[in-house]
């Protein structure tokens, strides 16, 4: 079971720590959160879509490359990271000191995913690699937010477990619940 810690715990912990882990599905505001969690707390920003992932023409960069890329980021002495594959928790975890999983419900997060395509369809938004213009979302994008509780979150739990059970999580169940974090962090500087 994950070290599941309170906003108000997250928020102590968050005024005082090097490493952020930000993750959670798609659309539901991880990037948003770490970029404000980077300038309020002084933090390098990384975002694996952007810095690790993907290459010109939404080519994916292979796996061991990005491994490489990660160790090299986690070795950092202060960053926020947004990005939720599970496959490199093993790298990240041991490095972070706090977690903070965005869990918002599903209709939150393709609300959040309508807004994005809204405003960057065909261009490259500012948290994605050059070259990757916003697509419209086909069917397999869409399927992922649809079932992430179902099929993604408990391999978020037990990676989780494996590899950075003593880190706090906090669970963010919504925008609001992202603000006061945000806030309670920055008084208890």
């Amino acid at each position: 079971m994950p070290n599941y810690v309170s906003i108000d715990e997250a928020a102590e912990v968050l005024a005082k720590c090097q490493r952020v882990l930000v993750i959670g599905c798609s659309g539901g505001g991880k990037t948003t959160l770490s970029r404000r969690i980077a300038a309020s707390f002084a933090m390098e920003f990384h975002s694996l879509d952007r810095d690790v992932r993907w290459l010109p023409g939404w080519k994916e960069r292979a796996k061991d490359e990005q491994r490489k890329i990660i160790q090299d980021l986690a070795t950092r002495d202060r960053w926020v990271m947004d990005g939720s594959g599970a496959s490199t928790f093993d790298i990240r975890l041991p490095r972070t000191d706090l977690v903070l999983w965005v869990r918002v419900p599903r209709r939150v997060a393709l609300f959040g995913l309508a807004k994005r395509v809204l405003s960057h369809f065909g261009t490259v938004r500012p948290d994605m690699a050059e070259g990757c213009p916003e697509p419209l979302p086909n069917r397999e994008f869409l399927s992922y937010i649809w079932n992430f509780e179902r099929k993604s979150a408990p391999l978020f739990v037990r990676n989780i477990d494996l590899y950075g059970a003593d880190v706090p999580v906090a669970i963010l169940p919504s925008h609001t619940e992202m603000d006061r974090l945000v806030a309670l962090a920055g008084q208890a500087r």
